[in-house]
């Protein structure tokens, strides 16, 4: 039945074709191919450490191990590396976070937020918020325990201790227990089968503490009172390794090169003169011991060795690419962080105003998307567990918070903002948006990591006083000269440059 109705619904030319004993049917096939996944002598060697392992089977516990204690000793000992994590701190954490709630009651939220802020200056918030942005460059990631401290001076006794990524690690199978899976777990962190963690085995003791490795118990710590701040470059990835992974070998160029020009100057100038001839071998010049070593006397006279000439070693070092190829370094080292060569380097000597904008555009944003991860999985949990405990404490808090469940709780965190290579071109930008209403005053302050309602109310009573004591502001009118031109910018640059 089936053969029937094939050769109905088949073409005449097709039943021919099939009916003939002498015909055979060629199907073509097509062979795609890309230069990339051929191998040749010439790429074989390049590609020898390629693989195909998944997120967490490549940053296995012994691989990241290595990659922290490599990374740590660069930041320890290159000051490039330190510098580096160190600006990458001090630009994303700033002065740390400040809160703003949203809602209807004005009253409410300037008090808790003061109650907040003040919390957090009990706590050094912004100095350990710095320390897990540090630790993240250096060390991939960073946890969070939420402790009580009775110590804490403030209301709420909630507190932040910081754990290290060495600390969090699988425990032995007698410790983990029946209950637990261990293919549920990734190196510390168990998960349920959604891949939500929902407990954190922490070790007692730090493993490079003086004889921990002979006591390395772990205490489970639930999932709600820990928080992981890491970067997940691949789906699936369980655990960070550090940020500047990639420039690692870099670093270690950039050292050797600089040891080694060290080296060939010192060696150039241990030699204070040489002795030399230009006689043939054998000829007429007086005969010396080779190689011998004759010490000098400051400000002497002395008469040399007939048809012997004195001289000095040239000193060829630093070579004229010394600099260039230090450059070239920091540039390639600073852009897996997408951070410009001026700031990794703290030299803006060859720079004009407009490339020094335009470098700096893709930092600020990568700095801001830092901010939005932090508050986001960071400060939300922070905020979330101090509500929880201060909601306990009776007349802490209003009643239109106490009531609000924390979804519905509209709040933002204000950063500090990026200041304008030129103020006055700046502040004319804004009066011209303010103007045109194409902003608003709280974007305006917002950028400026300041909370406009404050910042009215603050000005609101300057003027009043002012006017209390008969002052008056001057009115300024904005020059039309301009203070800082690009063009004479770029080309002062240019002869500079020249």
């Amino acid at each position: 039945m089936l053969g029937f109705l094939k050769n109905i619904l088949s073409s005449p030319s097709a039943r021919a074709v099939a009916s003939s004993p002498r015909t055979t049917r060629v199907i073509p096939v097509v062979r795609g191919r890309y230069d990339a996944a051929t191998t040749t002598d010439e790429n074989r060697r390049h590609w020898a450490a390629a693989d195909g392992l998944s997120a967490n089977a490549a940053n296995i516990p012994n691989v990241r191990r290595v990659l922290r204690n490599r990374a740590r000793y660069e930041v320890a000992n290159n000051s490039y590396a330190r510098g580096i994590v160190l600006t990458l701190a001090n630009d994303t954490i700033g002065t740390g976070p400040r809160l703003q709630l949203l809602t209807e009651d004005d009253a409410a939220n300037a008090l808790v937020e003061d109650i907040f802020e003040q919390w957090a200056d009990a706590i050094n918030l912004a100095d350990k918020l710095r320390t897990m942005r540090m630790a993240r460059a250096e060390s991939g990631e960073c946890f969070i325990l939420l402790i009580a401290n009775p110590q804490v001076d403030s209301p709420v006794k909630l507190d932040l201790r910081l754990i290290e990524a060495d600390q969090v690690a699988t425990p032995s199978q007698a410790a983990v227990g029946s209950k637990v899976q261990l293919n549920n777990i990734t190196d510390g962190i168990v998960f349920d089968s959604y891949g939500n963690p929902v407990l954190y085995h922490v070790l007692k003791n730090h493993p490079g503490e003086r004889g921990a490795l002979n006591d390395l118990k772990s205490d489970p710590v639930p999932a709600a009172s820990v928080i992981h701040y890491y970067r997940a470059d691949r789906p699936g990835q369980s655990r960070g390794i550090p940020e500047i992974t990639p420039a690692l070998p870099l670093f270690a160029q950039l050292r050797r090169y600089t040891l080694a020009v060290i080296a060939a100057a010192e060696t150039a100038a241990d030699f204070a003169a040489v002795l030399y001839t230009d006689a043939p071998a054998n000829g007429e010049a007086d005969s010396i011991e080779p190689m011998d070593i004759v010490e000098l006397e400051r400000r002497m006279a002395t008469v040399l060795p007939g048809g012997w000439k004195l001289g000095q070693v040239a000193a060829e070092q630093p070579a004229t690419t010394y600099g260039e190829f230090k450059q070239q370094i920091l540039n390639e080292i600073a852009r897996c962080l997408n951070m410009p060569f001026n700031i990794a380097a703290g030299n803006s000597s060859g720079y004009n105003y407009a490339s020094g904008r335009l470098d700096h555009q893709t930092y600020y944003k990568s700095i801001r998307v830092d901010q939005e991860q932090i508050g986001r999985v960071v400060l939300n949990h922070i905020l979330r567990a101090w509500l929880e405990e201060a909601i306990l404490i009776p007349g802490l808090l209003p009643s239109c918070v106490k009531n609000a469940p924390f979804s519905e709780l509209d709040h933002q965190w204000f950063w500090d903002g990026q200041e304008h290579v030129d103020p006055n071109k700046e502040a004319n930008a804004q009066a011209t948006r303010l103007q045109n209403n194409t902003t608003t005053l709280a974007y305006e302050y917002a950028r400026q990591g300041r909370d406009w309602e404050d910042e009215l109310r603050q000005r609101a009573k300057e003027v009043a006083l002012m006017n209390k004591l008969g002052l008056t502001m001057a009115q300024v009118a904005p020059s039309s000269t301009k203070p800082y031109s690009e063009s004479n910018n770029e080309q002062n640059s240019s002869k500079h440059a020249a």
